[in-house]
């Protein structure tokens, strides 16, 4: 609250704010943790899978403990309401679909941490109908991207991925990679919410911790887009 551009006033939106979490590994885990941390008054986890031994160098709020035992939206919601009990915090072990994600309509920002283009696409378009901020980012290897959708505003993320990317059988992560994206996803929550600074609408931040090298790359709505057209002339 000392700092000048932010204050109390900015608190008290992060305070009042609701926020989804879809993903809750290894973007989902630093992502979760500092806008608990920061004070974001609810917060929706979603994750159905349970975290596995692989997991552990990256997605580093879930324990040995918790391996094979607890649902990772639970494993995170019980180390985040350690962190600030002051906040709500819910967890949903869902496998996000056409019908169930209507329940998260009152979300002020939705953040995608997920793995998966086809769920990405399914909250892309959601944000697109409900007119709710989404901030996306996915990680591999050494690198990173983050892009921030405002509804009507920029361009989506069909705009951007027309073609859903072949899957790979495994995609290597280095955990820290994790840890800076995440840390990038949450401030940009942060400053859709408060409107505080400038957020990445119609860029996509590319970072590359292997050789230090970050990339902003300015890109524009697509006008046969199949989803934009669909919302917004």
């Amino acid at each position: 609250m000392i700092i000048k551009d932010f204050g109390e006033k900015s608190q008290k939106i992060l305070k009042g704010s609701t926020i989804t979490v879809f993903g809750c590994g290894g973007l989902g885990c630093p992502t979760a943790t500092y806008l608990a941390a920061s004070g974001v008054g609810k917060i929706n986890l979603i994750d159905f899978q349970k975290p596995e031994i692989s997991n552990l160098n990256r997605q580093v709020m879930h324990f040995e403990k918790d391996l094979g035992i607890k649902d990772k939206s639970i494993s995170l919601k019980e180390k985040l309401a350690q962190l600030n009990s002051s906040i709500e915090i819910e967890s949903f072990s869902l496998q996000i679909d056409e019908k169930n994600i209507d329940m998260f309509k009152e979300s002020d920002v939705l953040v995608d941490c997920l793995d998966n283009f086809h769920t990405r696409y399914l909250l892309n378009e959601f944000s697109l109908r409900e007119r709710i901020p989404l901030v996306h980012a996915a990680v591999e290897a050494y690198y990173g991207q983050i892009t921030t959708i405002i509804p009507g505003k920029t361009p989506c993320i069909k705009c951007l991925f027309p073609n859903i990317p072949d899957k790979k059988k495994i995609s290597p992560i280095i955990g820290p990679t994790c840890g800076v994206v995440g840390s990038i996803e949450a401030m940009e929550v942060i400053k859709v919410l408060t409107g505080v600074g400038e957020i990445l609408s119609g860029k996509l931040l590319i970072v590359d911790l292997k050789y230090m090298e970050v990339e902003t790359i300015n890109f524009k709505r697509k006008n046969d887009c199949p989803v934009c057209s669909e919302y917004f002339s």
